[in-house]
């Protein structure tokens, strides 16, 4: 009943936007986010594992925003699993990489964010997902054990024949949460929190669609392709990060980031309070992210 007031205590317009994404809330287990963490994280080093949906922009957007050192390893496509054997496809160098054992070893994150290739029901049925996302979190907390430790929730592609909103909506609860996250937990990972990457990006897609976000033309304004993020899709999926990961809305963030290139990226001045503050409700009403 708390999440409906909230939304009803929104505009109607918004309301309309934010309601699907806590549909699944709702269905959310409130025990799979035990040991959940309180208070906001400081501006320390943030370290990301995964593949091109993290992407070499999304992690520059997010320091230039959060005043803070990042460090990455991503591949193409590379689940956790191939990450941990060195099977790195496509492995993306440059001033940002480093090592991934060698990284957490050296205790120096206050953050990690970890990410599941996708397709994700083939990454759960012959990568292990739950198992060696359990295996990262151990690794990273023992080369610091004050880390904390983020799920990143990515989406598939636009033309997925179940639909990309669908699979969005199915897949929290299905996958990312009883394929990926509560095996990690059952086998001892701690706590760790989830960046709702696909709900934020369906929640903005629906909100531009509805002409709620100017300059921002619908869905494809986000994407580069059927899966990959355009300049301003890397932006929005950087504030999602640093509303999780800082615990703070975004709101007031610059419209425009430099990306892995140095390059401002990002949404029209107009769109972006507007974004944040959807950004934001979509994340503290997320009871995986930890933020309340």
């Amino acid at each position: 009943m708390r999440r409906r007031g909230l939304v009803a205590g929104l505009g109607v317009g918004l309301a309309a936007i934010v309601a699907p994404v806590l549909a699944w809330q709702l269905r959310a287990t409130p025990a799979v986010a035990r040991g959940s963490l309180r208070g906001s994280l400081g501006p320390g080093a943030v370290y990301h594992l995964g593949h091109s949906l993290v992407g070499p922009d999304m992690p520059a957007m997010l320091a230039a925003a959060g005043g803070h050192v990042f460090h990455a390893q991503t591949g193409w496509g590379t689940s956790l699993r191939d990450h941990w054997k060195g099977r790195v496809k496509g492995l993306q160098p440059g001033p940002a990489h480093r090592p991934a054992f060698a990284a957490l070893d050296g205790g120096a994150y206050a953050a990690v964010v970890l990410t599941e290739m996708v397709e994700l029901r083939d990454a759960i049925r012959w990568h292990e997902s739950g198992r060696f996302l359990a295996k990262w979190a151990a690794r990273a907390r023992a080369g610091n054990p004050e880390v904390r430790l983020f799920l990143y929730e990515t989406w598939h592609r636009l033309d997925d024949p179940a639909g990309w909103e669908a699979r969005i909506a199915a897949d929290r609860a299905a996958l990312w949460q009883a394929g990926v996250l509560e095996p990690a937990l059952q086998a001892g990972a701690g706590p760790i929190r989830v960046i709702p990457g696909g709900p934020v990006l369906a929640a903005v897609a629906r909100a531009a669609e509805a002409g709620a976000l100017p300059g921002l033309a619908g869905r494809p304004a986000l994407f580069a392709d059927e899966i990959h993020l355009s300049d301003a899709g890397a932006w929005v999926i950087a504030m999602a990060h640093y509303a999780v990961i800082r615990g703070q809305s975004p709101e007031g963030l610059p419209a425009r980031l430099p990306g892995g290139d140095g390059a401002l990226r990002g949404v029209s001045e107009a769109a972006a309070l507007p974004v944040q503050r959807l950004v934001w409700q979509v994340v503290a009403a997320d009871p995986l992210s930890g933020v309340s």
